[in-house]
């Protein structure tokens, strides 16, 4: 597996599945749905669900429309669509966010609502790097990673996946100062961080060091599963 600077992660997506096949899409987990927003700029002829479970993200996406993109709010365990739904699911950097007793039941629900041979597009970040250990200060998701990628093999091993491969690869991540990262990755409405003043200080403590004349520039090391449905 060789590790890519990547980006924009939907060229990388691009040169995995073949887009203008995939007429109807969901991203489970979508967040603001930014890489679904570029996808679907790119392509005419399809159309994205984006399923959000956080009722505030949700809030935003419906005062941000665009057309052939629809929102609803629900969670990657309990997929309210029918069978053999969907060409093709994303799952960016969200995996690890579905509670630790429901990944099985997500990757079951993803299977069920796509066609066959339909494929299962699995971004998630590595448990590494000097951002990593920024943000481990207040929110460590070693646990929760690990979780996912075993998730994962299981759902491989049960032979209801094949894996069609797997990539890794880094993103640039870019901070302007400490400002921009607590507003980033401290006050998401998705989790409730909530920091003391000590933890504050020692987070601050351990991004400070990266600063430059024009902000804080770090890798973020990703991988990538493209799974197909048996």
């Amino acid at each position: 597996m060789n590790k890519l600077l990547i980006n924009e992660e939907l060229d990388l997506l691009q040169s995995l599945v073949d887009l203008k096949q995939q007429r109807k899409i969901v991203e489970l987990g979508c967040g603001a749905a930014d890489l679904s927003r570029k996808l679907l700029a790119r392509y005419a002829a399809c159309e994205v669900t984006g399923l959000e479970v956080d009722k505030l993200q949700h809030a935003k996406n419906l005062l941000n429309p665009a057309q052939r993109l629809e929102f609803v709010q629900a969670g990657a365990q309990s997929v309210p669509f029918p069978a053999e739904a969907f060409d093709l699911a994303l799952m960016l950097k969200s995996l690890h966010h579905v509670p630790l007793d429901q990944m099985d039941r997500a990757l079951l629900e993803v299977h069920r609502i796509l066609r066959p041979q339909g494929l299962l597009y699995v971004s998630e970040p590595v448990f590494a790097g000097d951002l990593n250990e920024v943000i481990r200060l207040f929110h460590d998701e070693e646990v929760v990673r690990g979780a996912a990628q075993r998730a994962l093999q299981d759902a491989v091993s049960s032979g209801a996946w094949e894996q069609v491969g797997e990539t890794l690869f880094e993103t640039p991540v870019y901070f302007r100062d400490f400002a921009a990262f607590e507003t980033r990755l401290i006050g998401i409405t998705y989790l409730d961080h909530r920091l003391d003043d000590a933890t504050l200080q020692r987070v601050r403590a351990r991004f400070e060091p990266h600063m430059v004349a024009d902000g804080a520039h770090f890798v973020r090391p990703m991988r990538v599963n493209l799974l197909r449905k048996c």
